[in-house]
């Protein structure tokens, strides 16, 4: 469904992931509206083993969700 990025939110001096829906999918509604779908319901957690999710934006035509980044290792 896509991938997941280190990067570094410079408006708020802090490390962040950021998952970005594959571009091949970039086209589907259906893709689409399941990352969007993705990101609010991860939002709506909250829990210790649960990633925060900053925001959602949308560059490009390419949505992405920006979220805490957890130092550790790759699953």
């Amino acid at each position: 469904m896509g991938e997941i990025f280190r990067a570094r939110d410079e408006k708020l001096d802090r490390v962040v992931a950021v998952k970005a829906s594959s571009p091949r999918l970039i086209g589907d509604q259906a893709a689409r509206k399941r990352f969007y779908r993705e990101a609010r319901a991860a939002a709506a957690l909250n829990h210790p083993f649960i990633c925060t999710v900053h925001e959602v934006v949308e560059e490009g035509g390419q949505p992405y969700i920006v979220m805490e980044y957890v130092d550790g290792e790759s699953l």
